[in-house]
């Protein structure tokens, strides 16, 4: 009975004995290897980071790790501010490397028709007269302005009556369009071609990406333009191709009083 309890505690100390002496060989290759080694920062990813994310938001998903620089594959980010502009193409897992592969220009996405929605926002859709959208040049990707024609009181100066009159102005910018479609009109869709197919119609959709806000705001501005009441005349709405260095800081309402300005 001693011999047995003897020999399982000699086959315990044995049996950790020769787990250290593994672990500091292992400890001990890596410690050989990275001698004399270059040793580059390189970004891992701690947690997945969803397709779409911005390369500046980057940042809170990964964690900083080293490694040899004869390891170090080719396109590996090095520097967070190098994504800057960019965004995931696809899911990235965790532990994956962050490689500049993985990240593109949001056009490339939008021209593939996968515009992400900004969190916290929401899908908006509304028509206007091709006119009224650059004429038609607007697509998935693309930051748009909106200038909204209101009425507002006025006092008549013959009778002082009071009369709603138009003032116009930009009220949205930088609006984010996901997607584009060509319109048709319910006369279009009723009336075939000589080839049998249907006729467009000269709307364009635009989906836009607004806040809670921004989209009542917009579906007022709808309501009004589409379907014209006693109280509100007309509301106008047009919208504006706007790019990274677009400057709307001399937007100001534009009334009957200051058209000539």
């Amino acid at each position: 009975m001693k011999t047995r309890i003897i020999g399982a505690i000699l086959a315990l100390v044995l049996a950790t004995v020769g787990a250290f002496l593994v672990v500091t060989y292992v400890r001990g290759a890596d410690a050989r290897a990275a001698t004399g080694a270059e040793l580059t920062e390189v970004y891992v990813a701690e947690e997945a980071i969803p397709a779409g994310t911005a390369g500046e938001a980057v940042g809170e998903y990964v964690k900083v790790d080293t490694m040899p620089e004869r390891n170090v594959p080719e396109g590996v980010v090095t520097e967070l501010d190098t994504l800057e502009g960019m965004v995931a193409d696809a899911e990235i897992l965790p532990g994956e490397l962050l490689l500049e592969a993985r990240f593109v220009d949001p056009a490339v996405r939008a021209a593939r028709g996968e515009v992400d929605v900004p969190a916290g926002m929401q899908e908006m859709s509304f028509a206007l007269p091709v006119q009224r959208v650059v004429g038609g040049a607007v697509q998935p990707g693309d930051k748009v302005g909106l200038i909204i024609t209101k009425y507002i009181p006025y006092t008549d100066i013959a009778s002082g009556e009071p009369i709603p009159g138009p003032e116009t102005q930009f009220s949205f910018n930088g609006v984010l369009v996901t997607n584009v479609q060509v319109g048709t009109s319910v006369r279009a869709a009723e009336a075939d071609d000589e080839d049998g197919s249907d006729v467009s119609g000269n709307t364009i959709m635009l989906t836009v990406a607004l806040s809670t806000h921004d989209a009542e705001r917009l579906a007022w501005a709808s309501e009004g333009f589409e379907e014209p009441a006693d109280y509100i005349p007309y509301i106008g709405i047009w919208a504006t191709l706007q790019n990274s260095e677009t400057d709307t800081s001399g937007s100001t309402p534009v009334t009957e009083s200051n058209i000539r300005q």
